[in-house]
């Protein structure tokens, strides 16, 4: 069913209210490319983030493999740490008997030494050869006197050589150690380094995940807002259109209206009654007669409406612009049709009651004065006559609302 306000408003402003559908729809239009701009600037802006966020995964990923490789050398380096300190702990061994040996011959040395003191220094080789008594003897001096002599040159050499050799062992070693831990602490602060720079890339990556969900979240905000004003657009191009059918309606309404109220042949030998004059009111009389009953208590109940009597083919109108509310046959009304107005703001239902026959049906737009039907004798009905109602409001089954015609029609 239509909606009564924009049903039963005047032509003028039948017109007036489609302009202003179509500048409500223009300036939601206005709307849905400013949002459908927004849209796209969002789409943008989370294609932009993504690409930066696939460019800082490929960072995070090549400081991850230089972590990786980096604590892979720090532990080679340890393990070498370890090995050099058990070859340090070797050496040291090493170093132990040198020592030793050195002392040992450090001691040999000096008894000759104190020999050689003791004897005044001055006792020579030739002195001990010159002083053999024999041939065989001279033979073992001289022979004694080279081994001395060789050993001594021995002792002498061995104790440089040894002595060099700790000093370039202990020289090595440390070098060693020096070089391991240098090469350790350039990788543990390269590691550190990385490791600060992937926190950092880390960080960044949470805030550009951040932006890119915000970002989601303003365009999803967007398209459920694009989707409602088209929703708002659609809807008022319908109204749009629902209105200029309605006018459409109306107007061939009022020409038939006014057609049937030139019109006052029937057929057979039955008197035809004109349809009643439409008269400048609000509410014009639904059917010529004249009044048999008005509103007020009867048969010990209270009637609602009046009772307009007359014989023949008498046609009932609508007595003002409307839609029909209902169309039926009741077990009382007999045929009865029921239709809702909107006059001034305000809205209104007449009952038309006991009729021979409709011309109408539930929903349709109706003019005032256009023929609904014909005076009859259906339902609860003592005679040709139509029931009369006009109720302020809606129409209820105890009839609240129910007014007395006779304050709007005239007969």
């Amino acid at each position: 069913m239509l909606g009564l306000s924009s049903v039963l408003a005047v032509p003028g402003v039948d017109a007036e209210s489609i302009q202003d559908m179509k500048e409500k729809k223009e300036a939601i239009q206005e709307k849905r490319s400013g949002v459908q701009s927004g849209i796209h600037n969002a789409e943008q802006d989370i294609k932009k983030l993504q690409g930066q966020q696939e460019s800082l995964e490929d960072q995070i990923s090549r400081i991850e493999k230089e972590i990786s490789d980096s604590e892979a050398k720090i532990k080679e380096k340890d393990i070498q740490i370890k090995e050099t300190q058990a070859e340090i702990e070797k050496l040291k061994e090493e170093i132990a008997v040198l020592i030793e040996r050195i002392e040992k011959r450090n001691e040999l040395l000096k008894e000759r030494a104190v020999s050689f003191q003791e004897s005044g220094g001055d006792i020579s080789y030739l002195e001990v050869l010159l002083g053999s008594s024999s041939f065989s003897d001279f033979v073992g001096r001289v022979n004694a006197v080279a081994t001395i002599v060789e050993a001594d040159r021995e002792i002498l050499e061995q104790h440089e050589a040894d002595k060099k050799e700790l000093e370039e062992s202990q020289k090595a070693v440390e070098q060693k150690m020096a070089d391991l831990q240098s090469m350790l602490a350039e990788l543990k602060e390269m590691n550190a380094q990385l490791t600060n720079q992937k926190q950092q890339k880390d960080a960044l990556m949470a805030k550009l995940e951040k932006e890119e969900e915000q970002t989601q979240e303003l365009k999803m905000s967007l398209q459920e807002e694009e989707e409602n004003l088209a929703a708002q657009q659609s809807a008022i191009q319908k109204a749009i259109e629902l209105e200029q059918s309605r006018r459409a309606e109306l107007e061939a309404a009022r020409k038939r209206a006014a057609a049937e109220a030139r019109s006052g042949s029937g057929g057979g030998g039955e008197s035809v009654s004109a349809a009643p004059r439409i008269s400048s009111g609000a509410f014009t009389n639904p059917s010529a007669g004249r009044v048999t009953s008005k509103m007020g208590p009867r048969w010990n109940k209270q009637h609602a409406g009046i009772d307009i009597a007359k014989k023949g083919t008498v046609p009932v109108v609508a007595s003002a612009d409307g839609v029909v509310m209902r169309a039926y046959v009741s077990s009382t009304y007999g045929n009865c049709v029921m239709i809702t107005h909107s006059i001034n703001g305000q809205q209104y239902t007449t009952v038309y009651a006991h009729m021979r026959s409709m011309n109408v049906s539930t929903g349709q737009v109706v003019a005032k004065g256009q023929k609904i039907g014909l005076m009859g004798n259906t339902g609860r009905s003592y005679g040709q006559h139509l029931h009369f109602e006009i109720h302020k409001g809606s129409w209820n089954v105890s009839k609240s609302n129910a007014v007395n015609p006779l304050s709007y029609v005239s007969y």
